[in-house]
Protein backbone atom coordinates (compact mmCIF):
# COMPACT_ATOMS: atom_id res chain seq x y z
CA UNK A 1 0.00 0.00 0.00
CA UNK A 2 3.07 2.22 1.18
CA UNK A 3 4.37 1.84 -2.75
CA UNK A 4 1.13 2.76 -3.82
CA UNK A 5 1.07 5.11 -7.40
CA UNK A 6 -1.76 7.65 -5.73
CA UNK A 7 -1.08 8.34 -2.43
CA UNK A 8 -1.24 11.46 -1.14
CA UNK A 9 -0.25 12.97 1.77
CA UNK A 10 -2.76 15.51 2.27
CA UNK A 11 -5.93 13.71 3.73
CA UNK A 12 -8.32 16.79 2.89
CA UNK A 13 -7.28 15.56 -1.45
CA UNK A 14 -8.24 11.96 -0.63
CA UNK A 15 -10.79 9.97 -2.60
CA UNK A 16 -10.19 6.64 0.41
CA UNK A 17 -8.40 6.81 3.63
CA UNK A 18 -6.82 3.23 4.20
CA UNK A 19 -7.20 2.24 7.85
CA UNK A 20 -3.61 0.25 9.06
CA UNK A 21 -5.58 -2.14 11.42
CA UNK A 22 -5.32 -5.76 11.44
CA UNK A 23 -8.33 -6.57 12.35
CA UNK A 24 -7.65 -10.60 12.08
CA UNK A 25 -4.11 -10.85 13.41
CA UNK A 26 -5.42 -9.05 16.19
CA UNK A 27 -8.87 -11.47 16.71
CA UNK A 28 -6.47 -14.12 16.32
CA UNK A 29 -4.70 -13.23 20.01
CA UNK A 30 -7.92 -13.53 21.85
CA UNK A 31 -9.94 -16.23 19.77
CA UNK A 32 -9.65 -18.97 22.65
CA UNK A 33 -9.81 -18.68 26.66
CA UNK A 34 -10.55 -14.69 26.47
CA UNK A 35 -13.60 -13.05 27.24
CA UNK A 36 -15.56 -11.14 24.89
CA UNK A 37 -14.86 -7.77 26.34
CA UNK A 38 -11.14 -8.67 25.23
CA UNK A 39 -12.04 -9.30 22.17
CA UNK A 40 -13.64 -6.34 21.56
CA UNK A 41 -11.33 -3.79 23.24
CA UNK A 42 -8.95 -3.43 20.11
CA UNK A 43 -11.77 -2.12 17.81
CA UNK A 44 -13.44 0.17 20.28
CA UNK A 45 -10.32 1.63 20.43
CA UNK A 46 -9.88 1.85 17.10
CA UNK A 47 -13.50 3.81 16.97
CA UNK A 48 -12.63 6.05 19.61
CA UNK A 49 -8.81 7.17 18.12
CA UNK A 50 -10.89 7.41 14.71
CA UNK A 51 -13.39 9.38 16.31
CA UNK A 52 -10.74 12.11 17.28
CA UNK A 53 -9.37 12.42 13.78
CA UNK A 54 -9.91 15.38 11.33
CA UNK A 55 -10.37 12.51 8.29
CA UNK A 56 -13.45 11.06 10.36
CA UNK A 57 -15.41 14.32 10.04
CA UNK A 58 -15.48 14.63 6.39
CA UNK A 59 -18.08 11.57 5.55
CA UNK A 60 -18.46 9.86 8.98
CA UNK A 61 -16.30 7.18 8.02
CA UNK A 62 -17.72 6.45 4.41
CA UNK A 63 -14.46 7.27 3.01
CA UNK A 64 -12.55 4.74 5.36
CA UNK A 65 -11.78 0.87 4.39
CA UNK A 66 -9.21 -1.50 6.26
CA UNK A 67 -8.43 -5.00 5.06
CA UNK A 68 -8.76 -8.36 7.30
CA UNK A 69 -7.03 -11.80 6.83
CA UNK A 70 -10.29 -13.63 7.94
CA UNK A 71 -13.81 -14.07 7.16
CA UNK A 72 -15.90 -10.97 8.02
CA UNK A 73 -18.00 -13.14 10.16
CA UNK A 74 -15.99 -13.67 12.78
CA UNK A 75 -16.01 -9.54 13.65
CA UNK A 76 -19.78 -9.78 13.76
CA UNK A 77 -20.29 -11.79 16.68
CA UNK A 78 -23.89 -11.32 17.94
CA UNK A 79 -24.83 -10.42 21.28
CA UNK A 80 -25.43 -13.81 22.50
CA UNK A 81 -22.42 -15.21 20.38
CA UNK A 82 -19.04 -17.11 21.84
CA UNK A 83 -16.99 -16.69 18.69
CA UNK A 84 -15.22 -13.50 17.57
CA UNK A 85 -15.84 -10.07 18.04
CA UNK A 86 -18.15 -7.32 17.43
CA UNK A 87 -16.12 -4.84 15.55
CA UNK A 88 -18.22 -4.86 12.53
CA UNK A 89 -21.88 -4.46 14.85
CA UNK A 90 -20.33 -0.89 16.01
CA UNK A 91 -21.87 2.24 14.30
CA UNK A 92 -19.15 4.05 13.16
CA UNK A 93 -17.29 0.61 11.89
CA UNK A 94 -20.24 0.37 9.90
CA UNK A 95 -19.55 2.69 8.13
CA UNK A 96 -16.38 1.70 6.72
CA UNK A 97 -15.56 -0.80 4.17
CA UNK A 98 -13.70 -4.09 4.71
CA UNK A 99 -12.25 -6.34 2.37
CA UNK A 100 -11.81 -10.16 3.65
CA UNK A 101 -11.29 -13.41 2.06
CA UNK A 102 -15.01 -14.40 3.00
CA UNK A 103 -17.72 -10.92 2.72
CA UNK A 104 -20.90 -13.35 3.31
CA UNK A 105 -23.94 -10.69 2.08
CA UNK A 106 -23.06 -7.43 4.23
CA UNK A 107 -22.91 -4.37 1.58
CA UNK A 108 -20.25 -2.95 3.26
CA UNK A 109 -17.61 -6.05 3.27
CA UNK A 110 -16.22 -7.08 -0.35
CA UNK A 111 -14.46 -10.53 -0.96
CA UNK A 112 -10.83 -10.51 -2.47
CA UNK A 113 -9.18 -13.21 -3.00
CA UNK A 114 -6.56 -15.22 -1.02
CA UNK A 115 -3.06 -14.97 -1.85
CA UNK A 116 -1.21 -17.93 -3.59
CA UNK A 117 1.84 -19.22 -3.77
CA UNK A 118 2.77 -16.55 -7.01
CA UNK A 119 3.99 -13.07 -6.56
CA UNK A 120 5.44 -12.05 -9.83
CA UNK A 121 7.73 -9.08 -10.53
CA UNK A 122 7.41 -8.94 -14.10
CA UNK A 123 4.20 -8.89 -16.18
CA UNK A 124 6.15 -11.21 -18.39
CA UNK A 125 6.24 -13.75 -15.74
CA UNK A 126 2.90 -13.94 -15.84
CA UNK A 127 2.23 -14.39 -19.35
CA UNK A 128 4.88 -16.75 -19.03
CA UNK A 129 3.31 -18.56 -16.86
CA UNK A 130 -0.15 -18.24 -18.62
CA UNK A 131 1.54 -19.76 -21.79
CA UNK A 132 2.70 -23.25 -19.52
CA UNK A 133 -0.47 -23.94 -18.26
CA UNK A 134 -2.22 -23.61 -21.59
CA UNK A 135 0.28 -26.00 -22.73
CA UNK A 136 0.00 -28.22 -19.34
CA UNK A 137 -1.17 -31.67 -19.76
CA UNK A 138 -3.38 -33.08 -17.28
CA UNK A 139 -3.83 -36.53 -16.95
CA UNK A 140 -6.59 -36.66 -14.63
CA UNK A 141 -10.33 -35.48 -15.20
CA UNK A 142 -10.28 -33.69 -11.38
CA UNK A 143 -8.82 -33.47 -7.91
CA UNK A 144 -9.59 -32.21 -4.58
CA UNK A 145 -7.06 -31.28 -2.36
CA UNK A 146 -8.09 -30.93 1.54
CA UNK A 147 -9.33 -33.15 4.47
CA UNK A 148 -12.77 -33.71 5.85
CA UNK A 149 -15.03 -31.59 8.11
CA UNK A 150 -16.16 -33.20 11.36
CA UNK A 151 -19.98 -31.92 10.85
CA UNK A 152 -23.47 -32.50 10.19
CA UNK A 153 -24.06 -31.81 6.30
CA UNK A 154 -20.57 -31.22 5.14
CA UNK A 155 -20.03 -33.21 1.54
CA UNK A 156 -16.66 -33.48 1.69
CA UNK A 157 -16.15 -36.79 2.73
CA UNK A 158 -18.78 -37.84 0.00
CA UNK A 159 -16.15 -36.08 -2.50
CA UNK A 160 -13.28 -37.81 -0.83
CA UNK A 161 -14.78 -41.13 -1.32
CA UNK A 162 -16.08 -40.82 -4.79
CA UNK A 163 -12.33 -39.11 -5.52
CA UNK A 164 -10.82 -42.66 -4.04
CA UNK A 165 -13.20 -44.84 -5.99
CA UNK A 166 -12.00 -43.20 -9.21
CA UNK A 167 -8.96 -43.53 -11.11
CA UNK A 168 -9.66 -40.08 -13.16
CA UNK A 169 -9.50 -38.54 -9.64
CA UNK A 170 -6.29 -36.97 -7.93
CA UNK A 171 -6.56 -36.52 -3.92
CA UNK A 172 -4.32 -35.07 -1.96
CA UNK A 173 -5.35 -35.53 1.26
CA UNK A 174 -4.76 -32.82 3.93
CA UNK A 175 -5.93 -35.02 6.98
CA UNK A 176 -4.52 -34.35 10.41
CA UNK A 177 -1.76 -37.02 10.12
CA UNK A 178 -0.62 -35.60 7.03
CA UNK A 179 1.85 -33.57 5.64
CA UNK A 180 1.10 -33.54 1.94
CA UNK A 181 -0.42 -30.35 1.58
CA UNK A 182 2.54 -28.28 3.62
CA UNK A 183 4.15 -27.96 0.29
CA UNK A 184 3.31 -26.17 -2.31
CA UNK A 185 4.63 -27.80 -4.87
CA UNK A 186 2.68 -30.97 -3.71
CA UNK A 187 -0.54 -29.00 -4.09
CA UNK A 188 -0.02 -27.08 -7.23
CA UNK A 189 1.26 -30.54 -9.04
CA UNK A 190 -2.12 -31.80 -8.39
CA UNK A 191 -3.73 -28.56 -9.27
CA UNK A 192 -1.81 -28.67 -12.72
CA UNK A 193 -2.17 -32.51 -13.57
CA UNK A 194 -6.19 -31.73 -13.35
CA UNK A 195 -9.09 -30.68 -15.77
CA UNK A 196 -11.70 -29.70 -12.81
CA UNK A 197 -10.34 -28.98 -9.34
CA UNK A 198 -13.08 -29.63 -6.39
CA UNK A 199 -13.83 -26.48 -4.49
CA UNK A 200 -16.39 -28.00 -1.71
CA UNK A 201 -17.01 -25.69 1.32
CA UNK A 202 -15.06 -26.08 4.39
CA UNK A 203 -15.21 -24.07 7.58
CA UNK A 204 -16.41 -21.19 5.71
CA UNK A 205 -17.88 -21.58 2.07
CA UNK A 206 -14.66 -19.92 0.25
CA UNK A 207 -11.45 -21.87 0.14
CA UNK A 208 -7.74 -20.68 -0.36
CA UNK A 209 -7.86 -23.67 -2.93
CA UNK A 210 -9.86 -21.34 -5.44
CA UNK A 211 -7.35 -19.66 -6.25
CA UNK A 212 -4.56 -22.29 -6.54
CA UNK A 213 -6.95 -23.72 -8.66
CA UNK A 214 -7.57 -20.43 -11.28
CA UNK A 215 -3.45 -20.21 -10.94
CA UNK A 216 -3.02 -23.77 -12.26
CA UNK A 217 -5.86 -23.26 -15.44
CA UNK A 218 -7.98 -26.14 -13.40
CA UNK A 219 -11.52 -25.21 -14.28
CA UNK A 220 -12.97 -24.90 -10.51
CA UNK A 221 -16.34 -26.83 -9.60
CA UNK A 222 -18.38 -25.46 -7.01
CA UNK A 223 -21.39 -26.85 -4.81
CA UNK A 224 -21.92 -23.58 -3.16
CA UNK A 225 -22.91 -20.48 -4.66
CA UNK A 226 -21.43 -18.89 -1.83
CA UNK A 227 -18.20 -20.20 -2.70
CA UNK A 228 -17.34 -17.70 -5.06
CA UNK A 229 -20.84 -16.99 -7.34
CA UNK A 230 -21.46 -13.99 -4.38
CA UNK A 231 -18.29 -13.19 -3.49
CA UNK A 232 -15.17 -11.52 -5.71
CA UNK A 233 -17.56 -9.10 -7.04
CA UNK A 234 -14.11 -7.08 -8.31
CA UNK A 235 -12.42 -10.01 -9.36
CA UNK A 236 -14.45 -13.09 -11.00
CA UNK A 237 -17.26 -12.96 -13.84
CA UNK A 238 -20.50 -12.39 -13.27
CA UNK A 239 -21.53 -15.22 -15.40
CA UNK A 240 -19.74 -17.77 -13.37
CA UNK A 241 -20.62 -20.97 -16.31
CA UNK A 242 -17.71 -18.94 -18.14
CA UNK A 243 -14.74 -20.47 -15.74
CA UNK A 244 -16.28 -22.87 -13.47
CA UNK A 245 -18.77 -26.15 -12.96
CA UNK A 246 -21.19 -25.92 -10.66
CA UNK A 247 -23.25 -29.21 -9.00
CA UNK A 248 -25.51 -28.19 -6.26
CA UNK A 249 -24.64 -30.30 -3.09
CA UNK A 250 -28.21 -31.48 -2.48
CA UNK A 251 -26.82 -33.89 -5.65
CA UNK A 252 -23.84 -35.30 -3.62
CA UNK A 253 -26.28 -36.68 -0.91
CA UNK A 254 -27.59 -38.75 -3.51
CA UNK A 255 -25.67 -41.89 -3.46
CA UNK A 256 -26.25 -42.75 -6.63
CA UNK A 257 -24.70 -39.12 -8.15
CA UNK A 258 -21.42 -39.72 -9.74
CA UNK A 259 -19.46 -36.69 -10.01
CA UNK A 260 -17.22 -38.09 -12.77
CA UNK A 261 -20.28 -38.59 -14.95
CA UNK A 262 -21.32 -35.24 -14.65
CA UNK A 263 -17.71 -33.78 -15.91
CA UNK A 264 -17.54 -36.76 -18.72
CA UNK A 265 -20.39 -34.71 -19.67
CA UNK A 266 -18.61 -31.37 -20.65
CA UNK A 267 -17.70 -31.16 -23.92
CA UNK A 268 -14.28 -30.47 -24.90
CA UNK A 269 -15.33 -27.20 -26.88
CA UNK A 270 -16.61 -26.07 -23.30
CA UNK A 271 -13.68 -27.41 -21.66
CA UNK A 272 -11.41 -25.45 -23.34
CA UNK A 273 -13.20 -22.15 -23.56
CA UNK A 274 -13.81 -22.33 -20.09
CA UNK A 275 -9.61 -23.21 -19.19
CA UNK A 276 -9.05 -20.32 -21.59
CA UNK A 277 -11.11 -17.80 -19.11
CA UNK A 278 -9.50 -19.08 -15.90
CA UNK A 279 -5.83 -18.63 -17.16
CA UNK A 280 -7.23 -15.36 -18.38
CA UNK A 281 -8.24 -14.77 -14.79
CA UNK A 282 -5.01 -15.53 -13.38
CA UNK A 283 -3.47 -11.70 -13.15
CA UNK A 284 -6.78 -10.57 -11.79
CA UNK A 285 -6.21 -13.05 -9.13
CA UNK A 286 -2.87 -12.77 -7.95
CA UNK A 287 -1.01 -10.32 -5.86
CA UNK A 288 2.28 -9.16 -7.78
CA UNK A 289 4.95 -6.95 -6.98
CA UNK A 290 4.16 -3.39 -7.17
CA UNK A 291 6.80 -2.86 -9.87
CA UNK A 292 5.68 -5.24 -11.77
CA UNK A 293 2.76 -2.46 -13.32
CA UNK A 294 0.67 -5.35 -13.40
CA UNK A 295 -3.42 -5.07 -12.73
CA UNK A 296 -3.92 -7.89 -10.15
CA UNK A 297 -6.07 -8.63 -7.62
CA UNK A 298 -4.31 -5.43 -5.50
CA UNK A 299 -5.16 -2.92 -7.98
CA UNK A 300 -8.83 -4.38 -8.49
CA UNK A 301 -9.41 -3.96 -4.81
CA UNK A 302 -8.45 -0.36 -5.20
CA UNK A 303 -10.53 0.24 -7.74
CA UNK A 304 -13.33 -1.15 -6.28
CA UNK A 305 -13.10 0.43 -3.23
CA UNK A 306 -12.80 4.22 -4.93
CA UNK A 307 -15.54 3.77 -7.09
CA UNK A 308 -17.41 2.40 -4.22
CA UNK A 309 -16.80 5.70 -2.09
CA UNK A 310 -17.70 7.96 -4.98
CA UNK A 311 -20.93 6.29 -5.16
CA UNK A 312 -21.24 7.43 -1.50
CA UNK A 313 -20.31 10.71 -2.24
CA UNK A 314 -22.53 10.99 -4.47
CA UNK A 315 -25.11 9.92 -2.77
CA UNK A 316 -24.81 12.38 0.05
CA UNK A 317 -23.68 15.34 -1.92
CA UNK A 318 -20.67 15.91 -1.19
Amino acid sequence: MKNYECLTNDSSLASAIYVPFYAGLDLRRHLWGFKPSVRDSSGKNLIKWLLEKPEWEKMRGLDHFLVSGRPSLDFRRQSNGKWGSMFRFLPESQNMTMLSVDSESWSNDFAIPYPTYFHPSKQTEVSEWQERMRRQKREYLFCFVGATRNYGGSIRGSIIGQCKDSSSCKLLDCGDKTTNCYNPVNVMKAFESSVFCLQPPGDTPTRRSTFDSILAGCIPVFFHPGSAYTQYKWHLPKNHTKYSVFIPEKKLRDRRFRINETLLGVSKVEEEAMREEVIRLIPRTIYGDHKSKLEDAFDLAVKGVLERVEKLRGAINL
